[in-house]
């Protein structure tokens, strides 16, 4: 089902009562009064939050399946991973998709007694999937914007046995819908586009298997991986307005992703939403948009930086998905990509200004 953002803006204003405020109010308390027997009852900060609570039905209403909060994106994943592993469990993860998660499993999970294989996503069916207990998805992978045929894989995998995870950081519930495919559990950092305004720290997990959640809920209960509740405010305020900040993002992204393609600086430029990439079909085929991430490559690391940090209109950050329109060279995380490699996430910015801008550092260098 597709969401509805316009329904999502009303969840709380339809079920108001008179007098009650309009904005989600904010629950700041770890303790909660509680004579007699608590059952039923919010009980202890670590464990219940009315907060939460609201967030967590906005994003079920995006996901449409149950949602879970976390302090952040990497919470997320890892309470989704530890909710469906085991001493013994085999995971398959992408190569080159985001590197914390691989640094996850390969200095945690592997320790644990879980192997850990890993892919590019571009040859992730090669091998097929027998004897993987979980499969974790990417799709289009961060940094380089490659894409999985999902509903072919979530398809092999179950029938070998496993279940799949998604990281659906990059696309948001408005751009693509990894459930639908038949992923079985969605994570995401909601620090990015969801949260908007590169203010906050937060992510979720969703799923339609109420086993799993119940597990990723334990897991959170016990291991305290909670998000604080101004947090999960104002990630609730920024998703009021993620329908007009996506829509703006990805369309301002494919302006200029055609007008970077014919740009001599530009070595190489990956952007789905181009028929010419190599991910074109894949995203046509399942995703409503192209996203607001884009890659260019220059000719060299000299001018990479310089462009980056002398164009009036990007913030040289790591993080992507804020209003500011912003950029970093991958490789100085370790990501094995061209030195001169730039990921470069497109915000809110009038389009012609922004244009104008990135042509204009570019003809400078």
């Amino acid at each position: 089902m597709a969401p509805k953002p316009g329904e999502m803006l009303h969840l709380r204003g339809n079920a108001l009562n008179a007098g009650d405020p309009v904005a989600l109010p904010l629950t700041q308390s770890s303790m909660y009064h509680l004579p007699g027997a608590p059952d039923g009852l919010a009980t202890y900060g670590r464990v219940d939050n009315p907060t939460w609570v609201h967030l967590e039905h906005v994003l079920a209403h995006l996901e449409d399946a149950p949602c879970l909060v976390f302090p952040s994106g990497m919470g997320a994943i890892s309470a989704a991973l530890f909710a469906t592993i085991k001493a013994g469990s085999r995971i398959l993860i992408p190569s080159d998709g985001y590197y914390v998660t691989r640094v996850l499993a390969d200095r945690f999970l592997s320790g644990l007694g879980v192997s850990v294989t890993e892919r590019p996503t571009t040859g992730f069916t090669e091998g097929g999937f027998e004897g993987f207990d979980v499969v974790f998805v990417e799709s289009p992978s961060n940094p380089g914007l490659d894409m999985m045929d999902l509903p072919a894989i979530t398809q092999s995998v179950r029938a070998a046995g496993g279940i799949t995870i998604a990281d659906n950081t990059t696309m948001t519930p408005l751009g693509q819908r990894p459930l639908d495919l038949g992923v079985d559990v969605v994570v995401a950092s909601d620090t990015k586009a969801m949260g908007g305004h590169s203010d906050l720290l937060m992510g979720h997990v969703s799923s339609r298997n109420p086993q799993i959640m119940e597990r990723v809920e334990e897991w959170r209960k016990v291991s305290g991986a909670i998000p604080g509740p101004h947090e999960a405010w104002l990630l609730h305020r920024g998703l009021e307005t993620l329908d007009v900040r996506f829509d703006r993002m990805c369309a301002s992204a494919q302006v200029l992703a055609e007008r970077l393609a014919d740009h001599p600086a530009v070595k190489a430029i990956r952007y789905p939403g181009l028929p010419s990439d190599p991910a074109h079909a894949l995203a046509k085929a399942q995703t409503t948009r192209f996203g607001f991430l884009l890659s260019i490559t220059l000719d060299s690391e000299d001018k990479a930086e310089t462009f980056i940090n002398a164009c009036p209109m990007l913030r040289p950050a790591t993080s992507f998905g804020g209003v500011h329109s912003s950029a970093e060279r991958r490789a100085r995380w370790g990501d094995d990509v061209d030195p001169a490699f730039i990921r470069l996430s497109v915000g809110c910015e009038p389009v012609e200004e922004l244009c104008q801008a990135i042509n204009d550092s570019l003809n400078a260098l």
